[in-house]
Parts: structure tokens; sequence; C-alpha cells
């Protein structure tokens, strides 16, 4: 299944794609959060689509994608992720994952606008792909980390590199800037995607190919994650973890970095998983 919720901010509703159609699938009485995953949502609502899905209101093409995800517990990032990505920024490639938190209130549909930060100067890019966690998550096995998944997401894990690297403190300071975490347009269940580990993934600047690589490249591939992480915090259901970026993010940009500026327009997409579009504007 596809899952996205659509609707002015704040207002979203729960939507389904099937068949080719968008599908208001409000009356089955839950939006896509913590509840939803926990009391065993995707398969209720699979069962509840069979019987229900003629009758269900036609999403039109002109409504706006919320978040694929109610805002979760949280948001958990893992740094320098791609080994091509660790090389252009000049570190070594980590011996285990590098994790840091995103604000919840960073959310925003895949196609809001950018909103360049008061006193930013280094507003960057990441595409990433994203794993939604679909059950309690303590202490798993290896071996068992697919069954906690409930499926992937396209994310832009946009950063503000001065905030993150040179202002001190920890990164998620540089991480977590409102509509810095722009999630979906959906949510593709795990049986949709067989291998999350061989897909394309891609990201333009005003029509320019800035990052285009595959999530082969990852150091610490999704299972691991998701096992490696449960050893440090619960996982709950509905949170996201956002795997990481490959090369060609602003910051390693040569002979110098550039960064986003008013006017410019973000493009990126995963494969399986859908694109995302974001002009960028300068609130302050």
């Amino acid at each position: 299944m596809k899952l996205f919720r659509f609707g002015a901010p704040g207002k979203e509703k729960p939507g389904v794609v099937q068949e080719g159609k968008k599908l208001d699938v409000s009356e089955f009485g839950s939006d896509f959060n913590e509840g939803f995953f926990e009391d065993g949502g995707l398969g209720k609502l699979a069962s509840w689509l069979k019987t229900h899905a003629t009758s269900c209101p036609i999403v039109g093409d002109d409504e706006r994608y919320g978040s694929c995800v109610a805002r979760p517990s949280k948001i958990i990032c893992v740094g320098l992720n791609y080994a091509q990505h660790a090389a252009e920024t000049g570190v070594e490639p980590p011996k285990e994952p590098v994790l840091f938190f995103k604000s919840t209130t960073a959310l925003c549909g895949p196609n809001d606008d950018l909103h360049i930060p008061r006193n930013s100067k280094k507003t960057d890019w990441e595409v990433e792909l994203a794993v939604i966690i679909g059950k309690k998550a303590t202490y798993i096995e290896l071996e068992d980390a697919y069954d906690y998944i409930a499926g992937y997401a396209l994310h832009n894990d946009y950063s503000e590199r001065e905030f993150q690297i040179e202002r001190g403190g920890q990164w998620v300071k540089g991480k977590s800037c409102d509509t810095f975490a722009p999630l979906g347009p959906w949510l593709v269940t795990k049986d949709e995607i067989p291998d999350p580990g061989n897909l394309h993934l891609w990201l333009d600047v005003n029509g320019r190919k800035m990052q285009n690589s595959s999530t082969s490249d990852l150091i610490f591939n999704v299972p691991y994650l998701v096992y490696y992480i449960s050893q440090f915090m619960t996982l709950l259901p509905g949170d996201v973890i956002s795997t990481g970026t490959p090369q060609g993010v602003g910051l390693g940009q040569k002979p110098e970095p550039w960064y986003l500026k008013a006017g410019d327009v973000v493009k990126l997409g995963i494969e399986g998983l859908g694109e995302q579009q974001q002009h960028v504007v300068k609130m302050w």
C-alpha cells in the first residue's frame, strides 16, 4: 500500500493510493500515527479497503500532501552513512552509526516551501531514505529487524551547516528548523520495496543534478540500523529513521561549498517512493 496524508497544515486526513486512485480513507477512523501502527492499523486498513474502497471519496490532484506520518515520537537520523559522502566531507567512514535527532516540529509536507531560517547562510540539501517503524522495538535481534518495519518514505534532511558545525554543541540545532523535514509523498509498505538496499535516489537544484546515487552505497544497511538503534533507545510505532545522504551536498561542492538561496527550487526522488519539490523562500 501507499499511504499519504492530505489537506491544510494541521488538518490533514489519511489517504491511500489504490489502483492509481487517491482515496480519502477518513471513514476508517484513524490518522497514520503511533496508535495506528501500534494497533495493527496497516492490516486492519487493508481489510477495511476490501469492502469500503469503492465508497471512498477521490482525493483531487490539487490537494496538498502533508507529511505521510503524523508527528512521530522522534526522528532519528544517521550521519555519514554513504561511503562516497564520507569521502567528500574528508572524514573516515564511521565504525559505528553516527546518530542524531531532528525535531518533529521540522516535519512538513513533501511539496511545502522550504523556509530559510533566521540568520542562515548555509542551508543545505540531503536526499534520504526514511524507514518508518511499525511496532515497538527494544533490544531486538538483527535477524528480526525487518519485522519491525512498517515501510519507507522519501525524506529531505535539510541542514544549516553553520548552525550544525560552527556553532558548537550537537548537530541537532542545524537539523531542526521549521520545514527542514519534508516527508513523503507516501509511506510505501515494506512488501512493495523488497530490497531497500538497492534503490536509486537523486536530487536536483534548479534543474542541476546534485545527488545521483543508490542505497547500495550505504555503509550500514536498513536492518542493521533498526537493530543498532534499538540497543540504545526504544523505537515506537511511527518513529522515523532517516538513513543518511549520498555525495553531492552543498557542503561538499568543489572548489568551494555553495548553499540554497531564496528563489531556488529543489526536486528529489527515490525509486518506488515518489518525488518531492520545494521552493526556497526567505522568511526573515
